[in-house]
């Protein structure tokens, strides 16, 4: 039977674990009861006492005033939320509130827009009749940030900014201080917001109910007279955002408190840095190059041009000798077109896009484990596991708000297992940090299984029903020369023992892991570890658990779902398999080849060896992204012929023959597909810029061009045809996506998978094996002339080659990429920290400035790659994942000196 309490004496159904408030709102509307300090993603608190409102227990009619944000509804409760004493409280509260609050509403930059006046209208207060304070007056004005401004003059003492810097990023920088009239909010130890360590991800504006936390935008975004929802182009979480804009011009953002992604948070360069969509470098004009100079032509020019080069090419060479590389920035739809152009219009499986330089051992590892390779659970599975685990990942700079979410579960006292070669901001608050010397994550993990077997803590029943080789593994494992592992990754065998041992003994155990296993010459044979360690301790196919890879770009699950590689089309069917080959013909109408394609790597080979002609590149800058950029030069040097869609003039733009430019994500619609398999809706804000198109309507245009004829670009449409071919997106159509998307494999009436091999493995059964460590070449060649190892990282404010984020005010957050040297080190380099150093490989060299930290050990040298100026990819090894052809960007041989 179900419950119910009263409200104004009506019967309405409760449920379990509710509150007054959220009880009220549900039956009533969420603006029925005023609220001051609370919010959707904060945890009940009661500072303001706004919500109050009177209760009477059944069969007792004494009433009881009391907070209705954080009182339990309980069954048979009588609920009063506005008699007449209450609208008095309500009043005299909001007064003496208002008592220490300037007066100066109609100059105020959030005057009607501003939650204090709202509530102050909405419960009568026409006028304050106690004396007026002047402690918040004397608040001066912090205008140090390049986004963030306070005025604490305006400051209510709600506590909500501080509880959102707390509860939702966990960064800790606001506080109270003081008491009475003179409490007031300080930032870090009572500093400017510029020198306090604010990670200026706008949780605390965004909460602020008054204009004492707001940033730079927010006095234009009273203006807006219309706000779009889409997904953040910055990373893989898949952010939803809230765009402000008014006649074509976006004046903020902010994250939907909705948003199952993000549930109202975002980073620093989701919420602020946009302004790069009409910044005066961006290209607006297709342009051929004529006597060494780019000069700018009309789009049919340029498509005339492209059409006749690719048809000479093609027949004098033949297709192969053409490529493609598409783009995890892209959306599905783009992506989709763009492997279908190379395929069934030039005749080539010559097509790949940068998740091979990030996550192609992970799609290779998971299927040759699970036979998927994709995310097996959701990030909301956070809530349910006892332990994480985190691999090669450091999502506080890289996955923003995954990383704040999983540093929340820390905090709270859940286990967090870091496995990293430096001390990231996770790692401080980690149980267990397995400091690793990088290159060796197959060994350490080895010596984690190892352990684990070896202490019977392995899941029996599951590994008889759902695993396969394991008694093989099972005698290599036992077998493992634990003297050698543990000399080769560098942490002590007590340490890794007692961290496996806590990992298998939680009852369930979640393991997110990114670029710091793929990016090895090992990256495939980690990943199958880390799936082999879920697999024996039966953490996979329930909640709060399983096998998380974090996804470097917006889009590169969805990439790889719809067939930008060079040997599984879209939904990862064979083109080698001519029944498999037949599912794309039938939908196409075009006969398909099915030999083997290159890989970016093996395209650049093949360039530099004269044997590709052509290449087509879509939003990628490889000459910034690709390792030993010396070598990527020399090949995009002896092509015949090389497109480059973009939206700025890229290090690669110098080598283009054409250029086309390209729209960015606020001008575009479409799909992005975040790490946990949801498929979200893009949706256009603003149209695009003058002389720019969108890549989807490039690449239909030039299908037609050459022959093909692709219907025009419409992404709803495209999605559909998506659907026809992809098993896994069967179900998906434009309108079911709705406002927070579906997370695939979706059946045909539309019910989403949040979590995958609950029952089975797309295999049967999971395989297991053993694999043995082996060090890199790129140390076994060059350790005695280059001492040092070099691995590579993002930083928060910026993104990969930094194109977009360099032209915003994050400069001002980081304006160079540094790199990280230890202390010993640095003291026997005699390098000081701030100046100059020469880092050196066998391919290069660059210059950049040195930063003396305590990040990395002795030995092992940290820096980004955001800065074009500094190229620190001319120095990246060659050395490729010995099974997907990923470079090996986290393991260089380096030496280091005094600039």
């Amino acid at each position: 039977m179900k419950k119910s309490a009263f409200i104004n004496n009506i019967a309405y159904e409760i449920r379990d674990g509710e509150t007054i408030l959220s009880f009220i709102r549900r039956h009533l509307g969420h603006d029925y009861v005023p609220t001051l300090c609370d919010a959707p993603n904060l945890e009940p608190f009661g500072s303001c006492r706004l919500c109050s409102v009177e209760v009477a227990k059944e069969g007792n009619g004494q009433m009881k005033t009391v907070a209705a944000c954080h009182t339990p509804v309980a069954e048979g409760q009588r609920i009063f939320p506005d008699t007449e004493a209450i609208q008095r409280l309500r009043r005299n509260i909001l007064e003496l509130v208002l008592t220490d609050h300037p007066p100066n509403c109609l100059t105020c930059e959030t005057n009607g827009h501003c939650e204090l006046q709202a509530v102050a209208a909405s419960v009568g207060v026409r006028e304050v009749r106690y004396p007026a304070g002047a402690n918040h007056l004397a608040r001066p004005r912090d205008e140090s940030h390049p986004y963030l401004v306070s005025d604490l003059a305006k400051c209510i003492n709600c506590y909500k900014c501080i509880r959102a810097c707390d509860e939702v990023q966990g960064e800790f920088v606001l506080s109270m201080a003081g008491r009475g009239f003179d409490s007031h909010i300080v930032k870090g130890m009572d500093t400017s917001f510029a020198d306090s360590y604010c990670v200026s991800c706008g949780a605390c504006v965004q909460a602020c109910p008054t204009a004492a936390i707001t940033d730079i935008f927010q006095p234009a975004a009273q203006r807006a007279t219309e706000t779009v929802r889409t997904v953040c182009t910055y990373c893989g979480v898949g952010c939803n955002l809230d765009v402000a804009k008014r006649n074509g011009t976006i004046l903020s953002i902010s994250a939907p408190y909705d948003a199952a992604a993000n549930q109202g948070h975002t980073c620093v360069k989701g919420r602020y840095a946009f302004r790069f969509y009409n910044h005066p470098d961006r290209l607006r004009s297709p342009m051929i190059k004529r006597n060494g100079r780019h000069e700018e032509v009309s789009w049919e020019e340029a498509y005339d041009y492209i059409a006749e080069r690719l048809a000479a090419i093609k027949a004098e060479h033949g297709p192969d000798a053409i490529a493609g590389i598409s783009s995890s920035r892209c959306t599905n739809e783009e992506n989709y077109l763009m492997q279908k152009f190379i395929r069934a219009v030039i005749g080539t499986n010559n097509i790949d896009g940068c998740a091979r330089i990030c996550h192609a051992p992970t799609a290779l590892g998971m299927q040759r484990t699970f036979g998927m390779g994709a995310a097996t659970n959701s990030i909301e599975d956070l809530q349910f596991t006892d332990c994480i685990l985190v691999v090669g990942a450091n999502p506080t700079a890289a996955h923003p708000v995954t990383g704040a979410r999983i540093k929340q579960q820390a905090m709270k006292g859940k286990t967090l297992i870091v496995v990293d070669p430096r001390k990231t901001e996770l790692a401080r608050h980690a149980t267990y940090h397995l400091q690793l010397r990088p290159g060796t994550n197959v060994a350490l993990l080895n010596m984690m299984m190892h352990y684990i077997v070896k202490e019977g803590l392995v899941d029996w029943p599951f590994i008889q029903r759902r695993v396969e080789g394991y008694e093989a593994f099972r005698q290599q494992i036992l077998a493992l020369d634990i003297d050698k592992m543990e000399e080769a990754c560098g942490v002590g065998r007590a340490l890794v023992r007692e961290a496996a041992v806590t990992y298998a003994s939680s009852p369930a155990a979640m393991c997110f892991h990114g670029l710091g296993v793929t990016e090895h010459y090992q990256g495939t044979f980690g990943v199958m570890l880390v799936a082999g360690l879920a697999m024996i301790t039966g953490n996979i196919g329930r909640r709060g658990v399983g096998v998380n890879p974090l996804r470097g770009q917006n889009n590169v699950q969805g990439a790889a779902d719809m067939g930008v590689q060079p040997n599984l089309g879209p939904g990862y069917l064979s083109m080698a398999d001519p029944v498999m080959r037949s599912v794309y013909e039938a939908a196409w109408g075009a006969a398909l080849p099915g030999g083997p394609g290159y890989t970016i790597p093996k395209m650049l080979e093949a360039a530099e060896a004269g044997q590709l002609k052509a290449l087509w590149i879509m939003g990628e800058d490889v000459v910034q992204t690709e390792p030993n950029s010396n070598k990527v030069r020399k090949a995009l040097e002896k092509l015949d012929f090389l497109i480059l869609q973009e939206i700025f003039f890229s290090e690669t733009a110098r080598y283009a023959d054409v250029i086309l430019p390209a729209s960015s994500f606020l001008e575009k619609s479409g799909t992005f597909t975040n790490g946990e398999r949801r498929v979200q809706r893009v949706n256009r804000v603003i149209e695009p810029l003058p002389g720019t198109k969108p890549d989807g309507v490039i690449v239909t245009e030039m299908m037609n061009r050459m022959g093909f004829p692709q219907p025009d670009y419409d992404p709803a449409v495209v999605l559909e045809e998506v659907a026809r071919v992809v098993p896994f997106f069967k179900g998906i159509t434009w309108e079911r996506l709705g406002r927070n998307g579906l997370q695939w494999p979706v059946a045909e009436d539309g019910t989403d998978t949040q979590i995958l091999h609950t029952e089975t493995f797309k295999l049967g059964k999971g395989r297991l094996r053993f694999i043995d460590f082996e060090e890199s070449r790129e140390v076994r060649e060059n350790a005695e002339e280059y001492p040092f190892i070099l691995t590579t990282n993002r930083a928060l404010e910026h993104y990969n080659s930094g194109s977009m984020t360099r032209r915003t005010r994050d400069t001002a957050l980081l304006g160079e990429d540094l790199l990280l040297i230890s202390p010993e080190d640095a003291r026997a380099r005699g390098i000081e920290d701030g100046e100059e150093v020469l880092v050196r490989s066998p391919r290069g060299s660059a210059r950049i400035r040195a930063r003396v930290s305590d990040m990395v050990q002795p030995g092992v040298l940290s820096t980004t790659f955001h800065f074009p100026e500094i190229l620190i990819n001319q120095v990246a090894s060659d050395v490729l994942d010995s099974e997907a052809d990923c470079p090996e960007y986290k393991v260089v041989a380096v030496d280091v000196r005094r600039g």
